[in-house]
């Protein structure tokens, strides 16, 4: 049609050369939505006079139920949907007619719309290419922006400014612009005086347009599908109608439409790049995930339930699953069973007044360099149905939690979610937690315990869901763990952000001969043949097993607490509080590491979520017990290890007395050579070298007393 030359078509009437005209296809439709049946079941009929009886016009149909009726019109839907799609909605007007208003022919029945879904095979965003183009596509991703409704006109009235003929005009494509007719067409009868109407007369009428909804989304490939190495790739998708306002920034969701293509308006260069255009997507459906929870759709197979059910029967399953978690990493078993627990997540209650508790366990991993915290983090961000993995330095506040940006065309504001917004009901990993800048680390501490994230930003107030765990690792202020010094002097942690981890598990880079030995066999083993010490438990549970297995559990189980195991718990707070709080007093200082009521409610979720581990529905005495254990193991082992140091109980002991006797010993402004005191103290008093020495790291620390002459002359500086 481009090339100007001369173009024949055949006018014969042979009927067998193009026998698919539209009004076969129109009746082929109506065939298919009137006859259609599953076990005796009109679907279609049925679901046609539901949705017009409450003045919903649409129809949506499942692509695999139209390819066993008809496969040839399936095709056709599939490779030239700008051309079935509207024959199919004129269809589904008259299949309107016959069913709903049989005997009424005046009947003025609105326009419908085709929703279309489907399971098959989905499409990346990175696939898409010019061969798709005006094809049907199925594409998953992660909306990230939504702009506001804005109406479409898809008729709109003109009327001629010199003569008053009113005329209408189809408005037809998805982003593309209309011109309107240069010359009047009003035809002039032979007795008609008077000159023509001028050029360019036509204006539109407003208020006898048609306008439908439509709204434009931002799809994003989901963060576990891009390549590494890649930024994510995002497309405009154009929905209309009854499929606006259906998914919010954040919602995960497969976009079934119209691989499409629009030239944008301020095209650089003018007219160089005139056979450039952008490609954005005309929905025909849009199919929300159905559980924040889960990755595609949240069905499980007869098999896989039975298997399912089959191993949260297994005695030693939480061993087991707590073994399988980044086999090829060398002990740590409580942290993996920390880990095991994050995964699975406690119970999310809502109190009769509306007040919300979360059940994401938090996990802090507070250690030397060199042992795999890094690894274990990636290694959940590979098992957890929806996580995202970020780095403390990388990440600024308003990455995430949310930014403000605004749109190129409208100059409006609009939002984009975070990473915590992104994982909603996942798990974010952020590695070196300690490079946050302060005002960034900030940003997280409501998303970690109110698991909202409100924004005030440009004329934009709201709040947005962030119902994810948290999984961070850190190292310690010197980048080793100093055993000479509290974890308060270690951690550069405010307790504000400590007291929102549920558990806090110091690793520590230890010399053991045994223990060495085994670590280097294991290494030596992955490094040969991929075979470590410990990694025969490879085989047992998959990690897209363990993927589905914890999905399950959190779609269909949520546990609660036995009112002896309540019992129990409540009396163990208490006695941790009184045991934090005596060695406070004997330290005589507060521990950096706070022990509240947000713990005891870490507990509870502990026990909830090894409950369901088990697909238990009640979690009785002996989950309270394991999560007792590990909170013991993690948290309050991080709490005494600053009240006890290196030594024992004794040595603090003989250390606060080392302490007043050094304070009686030297008045304000006196100083005296290290070894005069040691003299004093060790050969005459009988007290040990090292309590000496710690107590006066301690008193420098606490600006008591000054170390001059390189550490050899003690000076007393302050009370």
């Amino acid at each position: 049609m481009d090339r100007q030359s001369v173009f024949s078509i055949n006018t014969g009437l042979q009927t067998d050369v193009q026998p698919d005209s539209r009004a076969d296809i129109h009746a082929q439709i109506l065939e298919f939505v009137l006859d259609f049946q599953l076990a005796g079941v009109f679907i279609y009929r049925d679901q046609i006079r539901e949705n017009v009886l409450v003045k919903q016009y649409y129809c949506d149909i499942d692509i695999a139920h139209l390819i066993s009726y008809n496969e040839e019109l399936a095709h056709k839907l599939t490779t030239e949907p700008a051309e079935i799609l509207p024959i199919f909605e004129a269809a589904l007007k008259v299949c309107t007619q016959k069913i709903v208003y049989p005997s009424q022919r005046d009947v003025q029945i609105p326009e419908h719309q085709l929703l279309l879904h489907s399971s098959a095979a989905h499409t990346s965003i990175r696939d898409l290419t010019s061969e798709n183009i005006s094809h049907l596509v199925r594409i998953p991703g992660i909306v990230i922006g939504a702009s506001t409704l804005s109406s479409k006109a898809t008729s709109l009235s003109l009327q001629c400014r010199n003569c008053g003929h009113q005329n209408t005009l189809p408005v037809t494509g998805g982003f593309t612009g209309i011109t309107l007719p240069r010359t009047c067409s009003h035809q002039r009868g032979p007795g008609d005086t008077g000159e023509n109407c001028p050029l360019d007369p036509y204006f539109i009428v407003h208020e006898k347009c048609q306008f439908i909804d439509q709204q434009v989304l931002k799809l994003q490939e989901a963060p576990d599908q891009v390549p590494v190495g890649e930024l994510p790739r995002h497309i405009l998708i154009s929905a209309d109608r009854y499929l606006t306002n259906r998914v919010v920034p954040g919602s995960r969701c497969t976009v079934t439409g119209v691989f499409s293509i629009y030239q944008s308006k301020g095209a650089k260069g003018g007219g160089n790049a005139v056979a450039l255009r952008n490609p954005y997507i005309r929905a025909v459906g849009i199919h929300a995930d159905v559980d924040h929870t889960m990755k595609g759709s949240a069905t499980f197979t007869e098999e896989e339930e039975q298997e399912f059910l089959e191993l949260s029967r297994r005695p030693d399953l939480y061993e087991v699953f707590a073994n399988c978690i980044a086999p090829s990493i060398y002990g740590n078993a409580d942290i993996k069973k920390a880990i095991a627990c994050l995964l699975m997540g406690g119970s999310k209650k809502i109190l009769p007044d509306g007040m919300k508790l979360r059940g994401d366990i938090n996990v802090l991993l507070l250690g030397d360099p060199g042992t795999a915290k890094s690894q274990l983090l990636k290694f959940v961000e590979k098992a957890a149905p929806i996580a995202i993995y970020t780095s403390g330095k990388g990440s600024s506040a308003a990455g995430l939690t949310a930014s403000v940006q605004r749109d190129a065309n409208t100059r409006e504001f609009y939002l984009e979610g975070g990473a915590m917004v992104l994982a909603d009901g996942g798990v974010v990993c952020i590695d070196e937690f300690d490079k946050m800048r302060d005002e960034d680390r900030v940003a997280i501490h409501e998303a970690m315990e109110q698991q909202t994230i409100s924004i005030a930003k440009a004329g934009i107030t709201t709040i947005l869901n962030a119902r994810t765990s948290v999984l961070a690792a850190a190292n310690p202020i010197f980048g080793r763990y100093d055993d000479l010094k509290s974890p308060g002097e270690n951690i550069d942690f405010q307790t504000t952000i400590l007291s929102r981890f549920d558990m806090i598990f110091i690793v520590r880079d230890e010399h053991d001969r045994g223990r060495d030995e085994r670590i280097a066999k294991h290494v030596m083993g992955l490094a040969m043949g991929g075979r470590g010490v410990e990694e025969q438990v490879q085989a047992e549970i998959p990690v897209d097993k363990m993927k589905r297995y914890i999905s399950y559990c959190k779609q269909k189980c949520a546990p609660r607490l036995s009112p002896e195991a309540a019992e129990k718990l409540s009396s163990h707070f208490v006695s941790i509080r009184r045991q934090v709080h005596a060695a406070e007093v004997s330290a005589n200082a507060r521990s950096s590491i706070p022990i509240t009521v947000r713990q005891l409610e870490a507990i509870v979720r502990i026990s909830e979520s090894l409950a369901k581990l088990a697909l238990s529905p009640v979690a009785g005495e002996e989950h309270v017990d394991e999560a007792i254990r590990l909170f013991l193991a993690s948290t309050m082992d991080a709490v005494a290890q600053g009240a006890e140091g290196q030594g024992s109980r004794e040595l603090m002991d003989e250390v606060s007395k080392v302490e007043e006797e050094l304070r009686r010993r030297l008045p304000i402004g006196w100083s005296t050579s290290l070894a005069t005191l040691r003299r004093e103290f060790v050969t005459g008093r009988g007290y040990s070298e090292q309590a000496l020495n710690r107590a006066i790291v301690v008193l420098t620390r606490r600006d008591t007393v000054q170390l001059r002459h390189g550490g050899a002359q003690v000076y007393r500086s302050g009370v």
